[in-house]
């Protein structure tokens, strides 16, 4: 039975509790921490207007049929504005019907908003597994879809479009047993040379945030300020969805993580490690307690939280694949940001002359990307 019709009488409609947000995005397996009320907020403290709308059939609210936290920012000295939608929008992509709607809806908030674009970058598989890769139907019906609509691929893809997953219902003993040999034995090694694992408090954070920026310059990455993050870290740890763990030697930190849990997901979002005693691997040991934490927090996923884009040597984050992959997790690959853009030519401009422009400054005055 086409069902459409029905969905087709529903509207997003503004979620004003916070309460009943999160209850309600904890009810798709779509649902995702940077969706959170939390998030929404925390986002609004950096130029970001929060927007949270639920889908739903007439006036009720109590069983939503989608979810999705826009990020509204304007555009300086411009009547316009651009949305974003981090990881979602959440519902059940199995319902084409359903689908088309929540696009159709979407599309009418960015016309609405007077947008350049709305983007998207939703939970949706592309494949699974790297030698034998198996597709998703629903992401390449999805990705159809968008083509058609309109949406277009975008060329800024603000969050990891491949991550590494772990499935946390395998017991401990079933986990170390199917990391590679290596990756075991370090995270013992790491253990018999003295290193440490304790739970950070908020009074660590900046210690995280300078391990954090000499990571970032170790390994030629750009970041935000510190205090973005120390922001982040606060709402997630006061929301009770982070968590801080640090490697210690000898009563020295050499390595961090922040974890961050929403529903039964775990996400190593951020790390950070110094270049002191790194022969005794306490990355390993790190991430191995990590694990455990999430496990011992009732999560069934342990996402990795990026991959390369490309599996060869050339791709930048092949370094930190080459750690990840010991852990015996398995790829996956999503579609990836899209956008819908209803002002064609401000999108072009947004999109390829403005980056270009702020490229050549940078170039020009040796400066640094912030």
């Amino acid at each position: 039975m086409n069902q459409e019709p029905v969905y087709r009488a529903s509207t997003f409609k503004r979620e004003t509790s916070p309460t009943a947000w999160n209850q309600a995005l904890a009810r798709f397996t779509t649902g995702h921490a940077l969706q959170s009320w939390t998030w929404g907020q925390f986002k609004s403290r950096w130029g970001w207007q929060p927007i949270p709308l639920l889908l739903t059939i007439g006036e009720s609210s109590w069983e939503p049929l989608a979810a999705a936290m826009i990020l509204k920012r304007r555009v300086p000295r411009l009547p316009y504005s651009v949305l974003y939608v981090p990881r979602g929008p959440a519902l059940d992509y199995n319902d084409s019907a359903l689908r088309r709607v929540v696009l159709a809806e979407l599309e009418n908030i960015a016309r609405r908003e007077r947008a350049i674009f709305i983007k998207i970058d939703p939970e949706v598989v592309r494949s699974w597994g790297l030698e034998e890769e198996r597709k998703s139907p629903v992401g390449a019906k999805f990705t159809a879809e968008l083509r058609q609509r309109g949406w277009r691929f975008a060329a800024d893809q603000p969050q990891f479009r491949n991550t590494v997953e772990l499935d946390l219902t395998l017991s401990e003993e079933a986990l170390l047993m199917g990391m590679h040999q290596k990756t075991r034995y370090n995270i013992r090694l790491a253990g018999r040379k003295g290193i440490t694992i304790r739970a950070g408090e908020a009074g660590d954070f900046p210690l995280m945030g300078e391990m954090y920026a000499e990571t970032a310059v170790r390994d030629q990455f750009t970041i935000r300020p510190l205090p973005y993050y120390y922001d982040a870290w606060q709402s997630m740890l006061d929301a009770g969805m982070g968590q801080l763990l640090i490697a210690e030697y000898d009563g020295e930190p050499v390595g961090a993580v922040f974890l961050v849990r929403f529903g039964r997901r775990a996400i190593y979002m951020y790390g950070a490690s110094t270049q002191k005693e790194r022969k005794r691997m306490p990355n390993y040991l790190l991430q191995w307690e990590a694990i455990r934490w999430a496990k011992a927090q009732g999560c069934a996923v342990y996402d990795f939280w990026g991959a390369p884009d490309q599996f060869v040597e050339a791709d930048r984050m092949w370094g930190v694949w080459r750690f990840k992959k010991g852990f015996n997790g398995e790829v996956v690959r999503h579609i990836g940001a899209w956008d819908y853009a209803p002002r064609p030519l401000l999108y072009w401009f947004y999109s390829v002359v403005k980056p270009r422009y702020l490229n050549l400054l940078r170039r020009r005055s040796g400066g640094v990307n912030s």
